[in-house]
């Protein structure tokens, strides 16, 4: 029988194989080393100083803080229920189309722009009139209702 042949991608396989497994044991002697493991507990303990600072040292107790835990606030308080504001509101007509029967209100005090439809109307509107109205959700905003001239 013949010899085995050994080619050379074979050698250089073999090569890698076996500094892949020296440097997996330099490896495991450099971890063994350096191990926390056999450190007493004080080296391992972090202290907060009075800034909230990680140190290695205890703090000093004559800068301690008492917390009352009362004062700590865990959720956000509640809103304070306001007083309803006034639903009558009152405005000036900057637009109203009367064939097709809707229209815009501008509020006086909030100078927003708020929907108005015949409807909504207790008697007829022309535009720059001065009028008074409440507000309804409606599908796309504030519906003006119960309109009425001053």
């Amino acid at each position: 029988m013949g010899r085995s042949v050994e080619t050379f991608s074979k050698k250089e396989r073999e090569k890698k194989k076996f500094k892949k497994q020296l440097d997996k044991k330099d490896k495991a002697e450099d971890r063994k080393a350096n191990s926390d493991k056999g450190k007493s507990l004080e080296d391992m303990m972090a202290y907060i100083d009075e800034n909230g600072n990680i140190t290695s040292t205890p703090p000093d107790p004559t800068k301690r803080k008492k917390i009352v835990i009362e004062d700590i606030q865990i959720a956000v308080p509640k809103q304070e229920h306001l007083a309803p504001a006034d639903p009558v509101r009152k405005g000036v007509v900057a637009f109203y189309n009367e064939s097709k029967g809707y229209g815009f209100i501008k509020d006086l005090l909030s100078q927003e722009s708020i929907f108005v439809h015949a409807n909504g109307l207790s008697e007829a509107i022309q535009e720059n009139d001065k009028v008074t109205f409440e507000t309804e959700q409606g599908q796309k905003g504030l519906n003006a209702i119960k309109v009425k001239k001053q």
